[in-house]
């Protein structure tokens, strides 16, 4: 990692607090995209066993939030940072955050995964849609992370700009997924499960478009929450 952005501080032991809390993130970050890539493929295969490991690490991405929480806020309180230190506790305490949804929504597709378990066969063929949508999630959760981990945000418009292709294929799932109940309403219970997967790796790619807020923010001390793609852009070349 780059640490090049952190202030050489007299104190050693505060440049170590900082490296501490980024390398726990990272960690952190890594057991959320573990938790992506084995729920989706508890889905697509019915691998109960995955889908009740995915459930389990929830614990562990819960209680990495408050270690970090916790530890960021004995900094502020010990330390009291400025500038660009400030702004990296305040980040990593919203990145922590939005990390531990994503790990909400990687549970609840494993959830779903088990309650679809039973009553699905050739899921890999009726879904084709919804895995390439996680694989965009995944891509964009994964973007965010290299992004905090090297402190260089000139990838951030790439990552954001794939949330319209996740949002459009979301839209097409749910067409289709309206269009199966309406055929034959036996499957509306399925469907309503399939959409509630759908629903949450959507809702992973506007999470990973927070992180990426959140770092631009901490490297340019400006607040880019609510912009749209094209003036995040503009404001990203000034």
């Amino acid at each position: 990692m780059d640490n090049s952005k952190i202030g050489q501080h007299i104190s050693g032991q505060f440049n170590k607090e900082l490296e501490d809390v980024r390398n726990k993130v990272l960690t952190m970050g890594g057991l959320v995209e573990q938790q992506i890539e084995l729920a989706v493929t508890a889905f697509s295969t019915g691998d109960l066993e995955m889908a009740e490991l995915v459930i389990k690490q929830d614990n562990q991405v819960d209680a990495l939030e408050m270690a970090i929480d916790q530890e960021c806020m004995q900094i502020l309180a010990l330390r009291q940072p400025a500038a660009f230190d400030l702004r990296l506790l305040i980040t990593v305490i919203k990145v922590i955050n939005e990390l531990e949804r994503v790990g909400d929504m990687a549970e609840r597709i494993a959830e779903m995964a088990i309650q679809l378990s039973s009553a699905d066969s050739n899921k890999h063929d009726q879904y084709y849609e919804l895995e390439h949508m996680a694989e965009l999630v995944q891509e964009m959760l994964h973007g965010a992370l290299d992004v905090f981990a090297r402190m260089n945000i000139e990838d951030v418009t790439t990552i954001t700009g794939l949330d319209a292709n996740v949002d459009r294929e979301y839209g097409s799932i749910i067409r289709q997924l309206i269009t199966k109940m309406m055929e034959d309403p036996r499957n509306i219970t399925r469907m309503l499960d399939v959409l509630w997967i759908a629903r949450s790796l959507e809702r992973i790619g506007d999470h990973a478009c927070n992180v990426c807020e959140h770092l631009v923010y901490m490297v340019k001390g400006e607040d880019v929450r609510h912009l749209t793609q094209e003036e995040l852009e503009r404001k990203m070349k000034e």
